[in-house]
């Protein structure tokens, strides 16, 4: 069956290392979104974080879609939210003085903004405020609101702290949440429906879509999921090794728009 849906990881596979859409991945894109096929961002950033993006790739079809934070909201790029999974304020409590007792910096995505309780903020919070386009603030656990909605929280440290409390992190939560590392700066942990597995698989489903007319493309831990979902998964030549084990095809790596590699042969020349 022809692909009508391309599920697309941003940093590490659409992205190159320096956060930009090289000239060729955007053409390949056009071309496919001109022949009716759906191009879906799939990134653990929320909507404000792919805005810039979404904008240069001028998609062609009337309404386009996102998967953002990991599969906890997807949503049309205009932002009506068609999937939302979020966590209770107890899971935020439990999570937040667990990464106190492992000494490892947190923080959590509201809607609008970056919440840490922590006094001395990691310079990792700060670049991820940066990077997806969101305001920082420093809350209390008192001071924070029981009614915000919170797709995810993640232990962010430097890679050195965050290897030695990985393990204790994914005993702690792994049965109840959904956990995975998509950097090595950064753990989070989502409702355990959550990825962007099953997120590509409510889509297809809304969009009256097979999953054999879905492909996948990334690199990392949380794209795991879809790779497996997608009738076609593709990973990146930079991608971890279980991605590569579980794709069916590995094409170029992020610097060589290997995004666009992927969709002439799959879509645009099949």
């Amino acid at each position: 069956m022809s692909i009508k849906l391309v599920a697309i990881d941003l940093d590490g596979t659409l992205l190159n290392d320096n956060k930009q859409l090289t000239e060729e991945n955007i053409a390949a894109i056009n071309a496919a979104s001109k022949m009716g096929v759906n191009i879906v961002l799939c990134t653990g950033r929320p909507i404000t974080g792919i805005q810039r993006y979404l904008a240069q790739l001028e998609l062609q079809n009337e309404k386009e879609y996102a998967i953002t934070y990991n599969g906890g909201l997807a949503q049309t790029i205009n932002g009506e939210i068609l999937i939302k999974h979020t966590l209770s304020f107890q899971d935020y409590l439990d999570a937040e003085a667990f990464s106190r007792q492992v000494g490892v910096h947190f923080h959590v995505d509201g809607k609008n903004h970056i919440y840490t309780a922590n006094k001395n903020i990691s310079q990792y919070t700060v670049g991820e405020s940066f990077l997806v386009e969101m305001g920082l603030r420093y809350r209390s656990v008192e001071e924070m609101n029981p009614d915000l909605e919170m797709p995810k929280v993640m232990f962010i440290d430097d890679p050195k702290v965050l290897s030695k409390a990985r393990d204790q992190i994914f005993n702690r939560f792994q049965d109840e949440f959904s956990v995975v590392q998509s950097e090595p700066y950064f753990i989070e942990l989502m409702p355990k429906t959550v990825s962007k597995g099953n997120a590509v698989k409510e889509l297809a489903e809304r969009l009256h879509l097979s999953l054999d007319q879905v492909m996948a493309i990334g690199d990392q831990g949380n794209d795991l999921s879809m790779i497996k979902t997608a009738g076609i998964g593709v990973a990146m030549e930079n991608g971890i090794d279980e991605v590569k084990k579980n794709a069916q095809f590995i094409t170029a790596n992020n610097n060589e728009s290997g995004v666009a590699k992927a969709i002439r042969k799959f879509v645009i020349n099949k």
